[in-house]
């Protein structure tokens, strides 16, 4: 093993991509000669060239309608979005295009683009710049949703996604580029994480902190905060993919704990946690020992204030003070 940043896993897997398939392609606003607005694509226009890796002009609707018409014809597009706010722009192209291509064609067309990105609060742009779409996307069928906690599985994840037939839309958190973690070394083989596996961050064994992206982060400073506070010992269920989404994991943790707290930076009404409920109380409701709860942004529109906008983002102090409702 050896420590790499979050960023440089995200671009050592598009290098081994571009390595390894010839129809790999990435392009963005500022991707190339800029190295990327959070410097995640730095150093291959320099190793790949223009054919490779190119700018696009400001203009989400068109560019992504290119890549949707390029993969068509064969082209594998890994295409960086500034931020995934910018979604609405191009929402024809990503939800109406991509995501039923496959099905309208009978199975004679795909689409195998990748969308990558900031998704996420915390870091006080302000209510344009601050969303978090996973449930928007995870609920249109054809289309596939990837949020990453680690290095390892940013590179691994994204790996699958560009060779992934369907569209991948992969949405990473800003406030993770900087962190460190280990990621198996290239020589070591081929490092591919299957999409649709969630991954246990912690075991435990009297509850369960569900969660996905930065927030897993949050659910294991609680873990242990609960573990040398209460004596409580939190399991860490780390989604990585919203869809497909690992129905068994989650069940089987359920049944294991039997009290469960959802950690989702998506808004709350009709968010990812909704529909984890939804399976638990389904599919789990027995082993349920306490009711389910979940910790969200607060159903409001991104503040500026970064003091603000901390506590209306799912935090430590506020999985704790839920923990405690269900759990002594």
């Amino acid at each position: 093993m050896r420590t790499m940043l979050f960023r440089h896993a995200i671009r050592e897997a598009m290098d081994e991509e571009l390595e390894h398939d010839e129809n790999v392609v990435i392009f963005g606003e500022e991707v190339a000669q800029y190295n990327g607005a959070y410097k995640v694509t730095e150093g291959l226009w320099n190793k790949w060239g223009d054919k490779r890796i190119f700018d696009t002009p400001i203009s989400e609707a068109g560019f992504i309608g290119m890549g949707v018409g390029a993969s068509m014809l064969g082209v594998r597009p890994v295409m960086e979005l500034m931020f995934w706010s910018f979604h609405s722009v191009a929402f024809d192209q990503l939800v109406n295009n991509a995501a039923n291509m496959r099905y309208m064609s009978g199975g004679l067309a795909n689409c195998p683009i990748v969308l990558r990105g900031p998704a996420n609060g915390g870091t006080g742009v302000g209510a344009t710049h601050s969303h978090c779409p996973e449930n928007i996307f995870a609920s249109m069928p054809g289309l596939k949703v990837v949020t990453p906690s680690t290095p390892a599985d940013a590179k691994g994840l994204l790996k699958a996604a560009i060779r992934d037939n369907d569209p991948v839309y992969f949405m990473e958190n800003t406030l993770l580029y900087g962190i460190e973690g280990e990621v198996p070394p290239a020589e070591d083989g081929d490092f591919v994480i299957p999409l649709g596996v969630a991954d246990i961050k912690r075991e435990g064994t009297d509850l369960t902190l569900i969660a996905h992206g930065r927030c897993v982060h949050f659910a294991l400073e609680a873990a242990e905060k609960l573990q040398a506070e209460k004596g409580i010992n939190a399991e860490v269920l780390d989604l990585r993919s919203i869809r497909p989404l690992d129905q068994d994991a989650i069940l089987k943790s359920i049944k294991k704990t039997n009290r469960c707290v959802i950690v989702d930076e998506s808004k709350p009404f009709c968010g990812v946690s909704s529909q984890i409920i939804t399976i638990i109380q389904e599919h789990a409701f027995d082993y349920l020992d306490a009711p389910i709860k979940r910790v969200c942004t607060l159903d409001a529109p991104a503040t500026y204030s970064k003091y603000v906008e901390h506590d209306q983002l799912p935090n430590v102090a506020r999985i704790l003070d839920t923990v405690a409702t269900i759990i002594d």
